[in-house]
Protein backbone atom coordinates (compact mmCIF):
# COMPACT_ATOMS: atom_id res chain seq x y z
CA UNK A 1 0.00 0.00 0.00
CA UNK A 2 1.25 3.15 -0.50
CA UNK A 3 0.55 6.48 0.85
CA UNK A 4 -1.85 7.95 -1.42
CA UNK A 5 -3.07 10.42 0.26
CA UNK A 6 -5.67 13.04 -1.47
CA UNK A 7 -8.19 16.06 -0.94
CA UNK A 8 -11.61 15.70 -2.57
CA UNK A 9 -12.40 18.21 -5.47
CA UNK A 10 -15.33 18.83 -4.01
CA UNK A 11 -14.12 19.68 -0.63
CA UNK A 12 -16.44 17.25 0.63
CA UNK A 13 -14.87 16.24 4.15
CA UNK A 14 -16.34 14.82 7.54
CA UNK A 15 -13.89 17.13 9.32
CA UNK A 16 -12.14 16.48 12.18
CA UNK A 17 -11.88 12.98 13.54
CA UNK A 18 -10.48 11.27 16.54
CA UNK A 19 -8.32 8.28 17.43
CA UNK A 20 -9.92 6.16 20.30
CA UNK A 21 -8.19 2.78 21.70
CA UNK A 22 -9.77 -0.86 23.31
CA UNK A 23 -8.01 -2.88 25.45
CA UNK A 24 -9.39 -6.50 26.13
CA UNK A 25 -8.02 -9.68 26.99
CA UNK A 26 -6.50 -7.97 30.25
CA UNK A 27 -6.38 -10.01 33.52
CA UNK A 28 -4.92 -12.81 31.87
CA UNK A 29 -7.57 -13.23 29.34
CA UNK A 30 -5.70 -12.97 26.42
CA UNK A 31 -6.38 -14.51 22.64
CA UNK A 32 -5.46 -18.09 21.25
CA UNK A 33 -3.47 -17.28 18.35
CA UNK A 34 -3.42 -19.39 15.03
CA UNK A 35 -0.01 -20.43 16.06
CA UNK A 36 -0.88 -21.66 19.54
CA UNK A 37 0.57 -18.49 21.66
CA UNK A 38 -1.65 -16.54 23.24
CA UNK A 39 -1.80 -12.69 23.12
CA UNK A 40 -2.77 -10.33 25.98
CA UNK A 41 -3.83 -7.67 26.84
CA UNK A 42 -4.50 -6.41 23.50
CA UNK A 43 -5.28 -2.63 22.54
CA UNK A 44 -7.01 -1.63 19.12
CA UNK A 45 -6.70 2.32 17.51
CA UNK A 46 -9.81 2.93 15.62
CA UNK A 47 -11.40 5.44 14.32
CA UNK A 48 -15.13 6.00 13.32
CA UNK A 49 -17.01 8.43 11.66
CA UNK A 50 -20.93 8.35 10.14
CA UNK A 51 -23.69 7.95 12.19
CA UNK A 52 -24.68 4.44 13.90
CA UNK A 53 -28.55 4.11 13.46
CA UNK A 54 -30.99 2.97 16.05
CA UNK A 55 -30.61 -0.61 15.67
CA UNK A 56 -27.09 -0.68 14.51
CA UNK A 57 -27.49 -2.13 11.28
CA UNK A 58 -25.59 0.51 8.79
CA UNK A 59 -22.40 -0.10 9.92
CA UNK A 60 -19.39 -0.94 7.73
CA UNK A 61 -16.20 -2.18 8.51
CA UNK A 62 -13.26 -1.03 6.26
CA UNK A 63 -9.59 -2.98 6.84
CA UNK A 64 -6.65 -1.32 5.95
CA UNK A 65 -3.65 -2.42 3.83
CA UNK A 66 -0.38 -3.73 4.75
CA UNK A 67 1.14 -0.44 5.77
CA UNK A 68 -1.85 0.95 6.39
CA UNK A 69 -3.42 2.25 9.75
CA UNK A 70 -7.09 3.27 11.43
CA UNK A 71 -7.14 6.67 10.24
CA UNK A 72 -9.04 6.33 6.90
CA UNK A 73 -10.45 9.46 6.49
CA UNK A 74 -10.83 13.03 7.79
CA UNK A 75 -8.04 15.32 9.68
CA UNK A 76 -7.13 15.00 13.50
CA UNK A 77 -6.77 18.94 14.33
CA UNK A 78 -7.36 21.97 12.20
CA UNK A 79 -3.77 22.07 11.27
CA UNK A 80 -3.29 18.54 10.26
CA UNK A 81 -1.63 18.49 6.71
CA UNK A 82 -2.84 15.68 5.74
CA UNK A 83 -6.21 13.82 5.59
CA UNK A 84 -6.94 9.82 6.10
CA UNK A 85 -5.56 7.57 3.33
CA UNK A 86 -8.86 6.57 2.00
CA UNK A 87 -10.35 10.06 2.56
CA UNK A 88 -10.72 10.34 -1.21
CA UNK A 89 -13.46 7.62 -0.64
CA UNK A 90 -14.66 8.18 2.84
CA UNK A 91 -17.48 10.91 3.70
CA UNK A 92 -20.52 12.73 2.90
CA UNK A 93 -21.89 12.21 -0.39
CA UNK A 94 -18.66 9.85 -1.42
CA UNK A 95 -18.85 6.00 -2.59
CA UNK A 96 -18.48 5.32 1.23
CA UNK A 97 -21.15 7.94 2.17
CA UNK A 98 -21.40 8.98 5.70
CA UNK A 99 -24.38 10.24 5.51
CA UNK A 100 -25.61 6.78 5.07
CA UNK A 101 -23.60 4.56 6.98
CA UNK A 102 -21.25 4.22 10.37
CA UNK A 103 -17.23 3.25 9.79
CA UNK A 104 -15.49 1.63 11.67
CA UNK A 105 -11.28 0.94 10.82
CA UNK A 106 -8.87 -0.20 12.89
CA UNK A 107 -5.18 -0.88 13.29
CA UNK A 108 -4.44 -4.26 12.92
CA UNK A 109 -2.60 -6.27 15.51
CA UNK A 110 1.03 -6.72 14.60
CA UNK A 111 0.64 -2.75 13.28
CA UNK A 112 2.90 0.06 14.92
CA UNK A 113 -0.10 2.52 14.42
CA UNK A 114 -1.85 1.93 18.04
CA UNK A 115 -2.56 -1.04 18.00
CA UNK A 116 -0.61 -3.95 20.16
CA UNK A 117 2.37 -5.25 17.80
CA UNK A 118 6.30 -5.30 18.17
CA UNK A 119 7.02 -1.90 19.81
CA UNK A 120 4.50 -2.43 22.23
CA UNK A 121 5.71 -2.94 26.36
CA UNK A 122 5.98 -6.55 26.72
CA UNK A 123 4.41 -7.23 30.11
CA UNK A 124 6.58 -9.88 31.31
CA UNK A 125 9.85 -7.86 30.12
CA UNK A 126 8.18 -4.15 30.78
CA UNK A 127 10.34 -3.28 26.83
CA UNK A 128 9.14 -3.87 23.73
CA UNK A 129 8.16 -7.24 22.40
CA UNK A 130 10.78 -7.09 19.60
CA UNK A 131 10.54 -10.16 17.74
CA UNK A 132 9.35 -12.12 21.21
CA UNK A 133 6.05 -10.93 19.69
CA UNK A 134 4.23 -13.82 18.48
CA UNK A 135 3.65 -14.61 14.83
CA UNK A 136 0.26 -13.09 13.61
CA UNK A 137 -2.25 -14.45 11.10
CA UNK A 138 -5.17 -12.50 8.79
CA UNK A 139 -7.22 -14.73 11.31
CA UNK A 140 -5.89 -13.33 14.04
CA UNK A 141 -6.47 -9.85 13.11
CA UNK A 142 -10.19 -10.08 11.98
CA UNK A 143 -10.67 -12.30 15.43
CA UNK A 144 -9.20 -9.06 17.14
CA UNK A 145 -11.60 -6.92 14.92
CA UNK A 146 -14.55 -8.73 16.00
CA UNK A 147 -14.14 -8.20 19.38
CA UNK A 148 -13.95 -4.54 18.82
CA UNK A 149 -17.32 -4.81 16.94
CA UNK A 150 -18.63 -6.85 20.07
CA UNK A 151 -17.57 -3.89 21.98
CA UNK A 152 -19.47 -1.36 19.55
CA UNK A 153 -22.22 -3.72 20.84
CA UNK A 154 -23.09 -4.45 16.70
CA UNK A 155 -24.15 -7.94 15.98
CA UNK A 156 -24.28 -7.72 12.34
CA UNK A 157 -21.79 -5.70 9.86
CA UNK A 158 -23.71 -4.53 6.89
CA UNK A 159 -20.35 -4.92 4.96
CA UNK A 160 -16.85 -5.66 4.93
CA UNK A 161 -14.70 -3.59 2.78
CA UNK A 162 -10.73 -3.51 1.81
CA UNK A 163 -8.39 -3.88 -0.38
CA UNK A 164 -5.17 -5.31 -0.67
CA UNK A 165 -4.15 -7.54 2.39
CA UNK A 166 -7.33 -5.23 3.67
CA UNK A 167 -8.96 -7.72 1.17
CA UNK A 168 -7.68 -10.49 2.77
CA UNK A 169 -9.46 -9.73 5.72
CA UNK A 170 -12.48 -8.86 4.09
CA UNK A 171 -12.60 -12.55 2.72
CA UNK A 172 -11.41 -13.82 6.25
CA UNK A 173 -14.47 -12.11 8.00
CA UNK A 174 -16.84 -13.62 5.09
CA UNK A 175 -15.93 -17.45 6.31
CA UNK A 176 -14.64 -17.31 9.55
CA UNK A 177 -17.83 -15.13 11.07
CA UNK A 178 -20.53 -15.53 8.28
CA UNK A 179 -23.66 -15.30 10.61
CA UNK A 180 -21.87 -11.32 11.20
CA UNK A 181 -22.00 -10.16 7.58
CA UNK A 182 -24.18 -9.04 4.93
CA UNK A 183 -22.04 -8.33 2.19
CA UNK A 184 -17.86 -8.40 1.42
CA UNK A 185 -16.42 -5.73 -0.90
CA UNK A 186 -12.20 -7.32 -1.39
CA UNK A 187 -10.79 -5.31 -3.73
CA UNK A 188 -7.26 -5.80 -5.51
CA UNK A 189 -6.66 -9.10 -3.71
CA UNK A 190 -6.18 -12.57 -3.34
CA UNK A 191 -6.99 -16.28 -1.36
CA UNK A 192 -3.42 -16.57 -1.07
CA UNK A 193 -0.40 -15.47 -2.14
CA UNK A 194 1.70 -16.85 -5.22
CA UNK A 195 5.24 -17.75 -5.11
CA UNK A 196 6.21 -14.42 -7.08
CA UNK A 197 4.44 -12.42 -4.19
CA UNK A 198 5.91 -14.65 -1.28
CA UNK A 199 9.27 -14.32 -2.86
CA UNK A 200 9.25 -10.32 -3.53
CA UNK A 201 7.75 -10.17 0.46
CA UNK A 202 11.01 -12.24 1.67
CA UNK A 203 13.89 -10.37 -0.32
CA UNK A 204 12.16 -7.01 1.71
CA UNK A 205 12.36 -9.22 4.67
CA UNK A 206 16.10 -9.88 4.17
CA UNK A 207 16.76 -6.03 3.66
CA UNK A 208 15.73 -5.39 6.65
CA UNK A 209 17.36 -8.09 8.87
CA UNK A 210 20.68 -7.88 6.70
CA UNK A 211 21.11 -4.26 8.08
CA UNK A 212 23.47 -4.62 11.41
CA UNK A 213 21.04 -1.90 13.07
CA UNK A 214 18.34 -4.88 13.05
CA UNK A 215 20.09 -6.69 15.91
CA UNK A 216 17.49 -9.75 16.06
CA UNK A 217 14.70 -7.04 16.40
CA UNK A 218 15.92 -5.67 19.80
CA UNK A 219 16.72 -2.26 18.41
CA UNK A 220 14.27 -0.27 20.22
CA UNK A 221 17.11 1.63 22.56
CA UNK A 222 20.14 0.73 20.10
CA UNK A 223 18.94 2.40 17.23
CA UNK A 224 16.54 1.69 14.52
CA UNK A 225 17.78 -0.32 11.05
CA UNK A 226 16.67 2.48 9.08
CA UNK A 227 18.65 1.27 5.87
CA UNK A 228 17.64 -2.11 6.10
CA UNK A 229 13.62 -0.84 5.92
CA UNK A 230 13.93 1.83 3.69
CA UNK A 231 15.15 -0.62 1.26
CA UNK A 232 12.32 -3.21 2.09
CA UNK A 233 9.98 -0.23 1.20
CA UNK A 234 11.19 0.51 -2.09
CA UNK A 235 11.01 -3.26 -3.53
CA UNK A 236 7.40 -3.42 -2.13
CA UNK A 237 6.53 -0.25 -3.83
CA UNK A 238 7.79 -1.59 -7.07
CA UNK A 239 5.15 -4.13 -6.79
CA UNK A 240 2.58 -1.45 -6.21
CA UNK A 241 2.91 0.00 -9.28
CA UNK A 242 2.74 -1.10 -13.13
CA UNK A 243 5.39 -0.51 -15.65
CA UNK A 244 2.65 1.26 -17.82
CA UNK A 245 2.47 4.13 -14.83
CA UNK A 246 6.58 3.55 -14.07
CA UNK A 247 6.42 4.74 -17.91
CA UNK A 248 4.59 7.33 -17.70
CA UNK A 249 5.75 8.85 -14.40
CA UNK A 250 9.59 8.53 -15.08
CA UNK A 251 10.41 6.83 -17.87
CA UNK A 252 14.35 6.89 -18.28
CA UNK A 253 14.53 10.80 -17.24
CA UNK A 254 17.40 12.07 -15.59
CA UNK A 255 16.80 13.51 -12.00
CA UNK A 256 18.71 16.59 -11.29
CA UNK A 257 20.78 16.72 -13.97
CA UNK A 258 21.60 16.44 -17.68
CA UNK A 259 23.90 13.72 -18.38
CA UNK A 260 24.81 10.64 -16.69
CA UNK A 261 27.10 11.15 -13.50
CA UNK A 262 29.34 8.12 -14.07
CA UNK A 263 28.91 7.05 -9.72
CA UNK A 264 26.36 5.27 -8.04
CA UNK A 265 23.92 8.23 -7.16
CA UNK A 266 20.48 8.85 -8.31
CA UNK A 267 21.15 9.47 -12.06
CA UNK A 268 17.20 8.48 -12.81
CA UNK A 269 14.32 10.06 -11.32
CA UNK A 270 12.75 6.48 -10.86
CA UNK A 271 16.14 5.76 -8.08
CA UNK A 272 15.45 9.59 -6.53
CA UNK A 273 11.72 9.00 -6.22
CA UNK A 274 12.35 5.19 -5.09
CA UNK A 275 14.80 6.55 -2.39
CA UNK A 276 12.09 9.31 -1.18
CA UNK A 277 9.82 6.70 -0.73
CA UNK A 278 11.89 4.48 1.48
CA UNK A 279 13.21 7.65 3.53
CA UNK A 280 9.92 9.04 3.92
CA UNK A 281 8.80 5.40 5.32
CA UNK A 282 11.00 4.51 8.04
CA UNK A 283 9.93 7.86 9.60
CA UNK A 284 6.41 6.14 10.18
CA UNK A 285 6.90 2.49 10.39
CA UNK A 286 8.30 0.07 12.36
CA UNK A 287 10.39 -2.29 11.04
CA UNK A 288 9.58 -5.09 13.16
CA UNK A 289 5.79 -4.67 11.92
CA UNK A 290 6.93 -4.96 8.28
CA UNK A 291 8.20 -8.44 9.15
CA UNK A 292 5.49 -9.49 10.96
CA UNK A 293 2.55 -7.69 8.50
CA UNK A 294 4.19 -9.11 5.26
CA UNK A 295 4.85 -12.90 6.92
CA UNK A 296 1.04 -12.77 7.73
CA UNK A 297 0.39 -12.10 4.36
CA UNK A 298 2.29 -14.75 2.84
CA UNK A 299 0.34 -17.14 5.35
CA UNK A 300 -3.07 -16.34 4.06
CA UNK A 301 -4.31 -19.20 2.58
CA UNK A 302 -8.24 -19.21 2.44
CA UNK A 303 -8.35 -22.84 0.84
CA UNK A 304 -6.00 -25.05 3.22
CA UNK A 305 -7.54 -22.96 6.57
CA UNK A 306 -11.29 -23.37 5.75
CA UNK A 307 -11.35 -26.08 2.82
CA UNK A 308 -8.55 -28.45 3.23
CA UNK A 309 -7.01 -27.38 0.16
CA UNK A 310 -10.80 -26.53 -1.74
CA UNK A 311 -11.39 -22.92 -2.76
CA UNK A 312 -15.14 -24.10 -3.09
CA UNK A 313 -15.19 -26.10 0.13
CA UNK A 314 -13.87 -22.92 2.18
CA UNK A 315 -16.64 -20.25 0.59
CA UNK A 316 -19.53 -23.05 1.54
CA UNK A 317 -19.08 -21.55 4.98
CA UNK A 318 -19.62 -17.82 3.20
CA UNK A 319 -23.55 -16.95 3.03
CA UNK A 320 -22.94 -13.04 2.30
CA UNK A 321 -22.71 -11.73 -0.86
CA UNK A 322 -19.69 -9.98 -2.83
CA UNK A 323 -18.40 -7.59 -4.88
CA UNK A 324 -14.99 -8.82 -6.20
CA UNK A 325 -13.04 -6.15 -7.91
CA UNK A 326 -9.41 -6.22 -9.71
CA UNK A 327 -7.84 -3.96 -11.97
CA UNK A 328 -5.94 -4.52 -15.63
CA UNK A 329 -2.94 -3.75 -14.78
CA UNK A 330 -2.68 -4.79 -10.96
CA UNK A 331 0.49 -8.12 -11.57
CA UNK A 332 0.89 -8.33 -7.59
CA UNK A 333 -2.99 -9.60 -7.49
CA UNK A 334 -3.38 -9.71 -11.10
CA UNK A 335 -7.41 -10.24 -12.00
CA UNK A 336 -6.98 -14.11 -12.56
CA UNK A 337 -6.78 -14.55 -8.67
CA UNK A 338 -10.29 -12.31 -8.22
CA UNK A 339 -11.79 -15.01 -10.93
CA UNK A 340 -10.92 -17.51 -9.27
CA UNK A 341 -12.27 -16.39 -6.23
CA UNK A 342 -15.19 -16.17 -7.87
CA UNK A 343 -15.78 -19.46 -9.46
CA UNK A 344 -15.38 -20.87 -6.35
CA UNK A 345 -18.10 -18.54 -5.02
CA UNK A 346 -20.24 -19.38 -7.82
CA UNK A 347 -20.37 -22.73 -7.33
CA UNK A 348 -21.85 -22.62 -3.85
CA UNK A 349 -24.90 -20.23 -5.16
CA UNK A 350 -23.13 -17.32 -3.48
CA UNK A 351 -24.77 -14.01 -4.75
CA UNK A 352 -21.37 -12.45 -6.48
CA UNK A 353 -20.67 -9.51 -8.57
CA UNK A 354 -17.16 -9.01 -9.99
CA UNK A 355 -15.84 -6.12 -12.08
CA UNK A 356 -12.11 -5.84 -13.78
CA UNK A 357 -11.64 -2.29 -14.02
CA UNK A 358 -9.40 -0.21 -16.57
CA UNK A 359 -6.44 1.23 -14.66
CA UNK A 360 -2.71 1.97 -15.63
CA UNK A 361 -1.68 2.35 -12.61
CA UNK A 362 -0.97 -0.71 -10.80
CA UNK A 363 -2.08 -2.84 -7.86
CA UNK A 364 -2.92 0.92 -6.37
CA UNK A 365 -5.74 1.38 -8.10
CA UNK A 366 -7.83 0.94 -5.46
CA UNK A 367 -6.28 3.86 -4.16
CA UNK A 368 -6.66 6.32 -6.52
CA UNK A 369 -9.36 8.67 -7.99
CA UNK A 370 -11.63 5.91 -10.04
CA UNK A 371 -14.93 6.87 -11.12
CA UNK A 372 -15.78 3.65 -12.05
CA UNK A 373 -15.46 2.37 -8.72
CA UNK A 374 -16.92 5.27 -7.35
CA UNK A 375 -19.88 3.61 -9.30
CA UNK A 376 -19.82 0.18 -7.87
CA UNK A 377 -18.92 0.78 -4.86
CA UNK A 378 -22.08 3.21 -4.64
CA UNK A 379 -24.71 0.99 -6.24
CA UNK A 380 -23.69 -2.36 -4.54
CA UNK A 381 -23.82 -0.52 -0.92
CA UNK A 382 -27.43 0.87 -1.95
CA UNK A 383 -28.72 -2.52 -3.39
CA UNK A 384 -27.63 -4.20 -0.19
CA UNK A 385 -29.10 -1.52 2.07
CA UNK A 386 -32.38 -2.12 0.11
CA UNK A 387 -32.93 -5.29 -0.36
CA UNK A 388 -31.99 -5.86 3.66
CA UNK A 389 -34.00 -3.35 4.75
CA UNK A 390 -31.91 -1.34 6.21
CA UNK A 391 -32.20 2.22 7.62
CA UNK A 392 -29.66 4.65 7.27
CA UNK A 393 -27.79 7.25 9.99
CA UNK A 394 -30.81 8.80 12.14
Amino acid sequence: MSEYIDHDSTGQSIGLVTKHTFTFGESGQGISLDSGRSLGPVKLAYETCGTLNSDKSNAILICHALTGDSHMAGYYSEDDPKPGWWDIMVGPGKPLDTDKYFFICSNVIGGCMGSTGPVSTNPETDKPYGTAFPVVTIGDMVQCQRHLIDHLGIDKLLAVVGGSVGGMQVLEWSVRYPERVRAALPLATTTKHSAQAIAFNEVARQAIMADPKWNKGDYYESGRPEHGLAVARMVGHITYLSDESMRHKFDRRLQDRVELSFDFEADFQVESYLRYQGNKFVDRFDANSFLYLTKAADYFNLENTYGDGSLVAAFSRASCRYLVISFTSDWLYPTYQSKTMVKAMKKNGLNVSFCEIEAPWGHDAFLLPNDRLNGLLTGFLDRVTADCGIGGAQ
